[in-house]
């Protein structure tokens, strides 16, 4: 496919290289399909046993082309709001920025192409692998922003996604019943501009089934190019020296890695502890990506987590965990007034406590509220 928003070099050309080469592997390693259950109710023993086996799986068509265009819609208007510098209160038209009133920074911002993680102390320096940042189109501006932040608060789509009935059904297998909804993000990699992501595992426990894992559901699909890379199996191993395999290979292009290759309502899940990473987007796809992160109750309870960005340790009381997930309870009243046809997700621990959650506008300050409620992993 030839690429029209950079000039490659000859390392760019070995790059797609790559890609066309992982791409092909992607579509071996039996690890898709659409979501399944037995005739009890149980996640499909296959899905299960792949996604053990590779730390990660793609559902294919999950989300309805009605769902779709509602979340690129509210998508749009997100995009169209952000700040236009990170340090701006204002948009590019002048306005009040998106998340201006917040405490929490809006998105995460990042040079174009550039790799604003690897090599750094940021995540406890969980990005060993400096990643290769190629030379962007002069007339783009200095920073773009390359994630939307706790989008569920400024997107009622976003929040519906959260309480898809199928999705919930897949955690609700994998984790029980007491499952918890975390922190919540929009990965954009556009065409020319998206950053990579270096190397890294999210999450280093001695069991691999209670570090947590993510829900990606893709709004345009995801390739080879501007999609996220895995090393299978990683996730099995510990705590992983990315940076010796990104010696030993000359650069991070690291051996045996794939793609997640999806199409636009696709959604893959992926274990925290997995190795993964992305490129630079020199390829003339968007990808637009909604991340759903989830965690097991009894995992978290009376722990300690590191914050990502100052490293600071937040304790995480039962409290604390209880309330984030009644963001679950709000999504699925919001979910259930807007698809009326579709049976709704029962979330078993609001059943047995008696509560019942309504989508009005008091539901409305109650998301915009548990958004400063803070769970970290550990």
């Amino acid at each position: 496919m030839p690429l029209d928003t950079v000039d490659l070099s000859g390392e760019e050309q070995a790059l797609h290289a790559y890609f066309r080469e992982g791409e092909a592997r992607a579509r071996t390693i039996g690890n898709r399909g659409t979501i399944r259950f037995t005739d009890d109710g149980k996640l499909h023993p296959e899905i299960i046993d792949a996604y053990e086996r590779c730390g990660f799986y793609v559902f294919e068509g999950v989300l309805s082309a009605r769902e779709l265009s509602e979340l690129e819609s509210d998508f749009v208007d997100m995009q169209d709001r952000l700040p236009s510098a990170p340090d701006s209160k204002v948009d590019r038209k002048g306005r009040p920025a998106l998340g201006s009133d917040r405490s929490t920074p809006v998105a995460l911002w990042s040079k174009p192409l550039g790799d604003p993680f690897g090599g750094t102390s940021i995540g406890n320096g969980r990005h060993q692998v400096r990643m290769f940042q190629p030379e962007a189109a002069e007339e783009l501006p200095d920073q773009i922003a390359f994630s939307i932040n706790l989008p569920l608060q400024y997107s009622d789509a976003n929040l519906r996604l959260l309480a898809h009935p199928k999705l919930l059904a897949v955690v609700e297998a994998l984790y029980g019943e007491d499952f918890v909804p975390l922190a919540e993000a929009i990965i954009i990699k556009k065409p020319g501009e998206g950053a990579s992501f270096s190397w890294h595992q999210d999450g280093v426990v001695e069991d691999p089934q209670a570090a947590g894992f993510q829900l990606m559901a893709q709004l345009y699909g995801s390739t080879a190019a501007n999609g996220v890379w895995y090393l299978p199996g990683s996730h099995k191993l510990g705590r992983v020296d990315l940076d010796a395999m990104s010696r030993d290979a000359g650069g991070d292009r690291l051996p045996g890695a794939v793609p997640i290759v999806c199409g636009p309502g696709d959604v893959a899940i992926s274990n925290r502890q997995v190795a993964h990473g992305s490129f630079p987007n020199t390829s003339p796809d968007l990808r637009v990506t909604f991340n759903l992160g989830f965690h097991r109750f009894r995992t978290l309870e009376e722990t300690v987590g590191t914050r990502f960005f100052d490293s600071a340790r937040v304790a995480n009381t039962p409290e604390a965990i209880r309330k984030r997930c009644e963001m679950v309870g709000y999504a699925t009243a919001a979910r259930r007034e807007h698809f009326r046809d579709e049976a709704p997700f029962v979330y078993r621990p609001h059943v047995a406590a008696g509560q019942v959650f309504r989508w009005d506008d008091e539901a409305r300050q109650a998301v915009l509220d548990l958004h400063g409620v803070e769970i970290v992993v550990p």
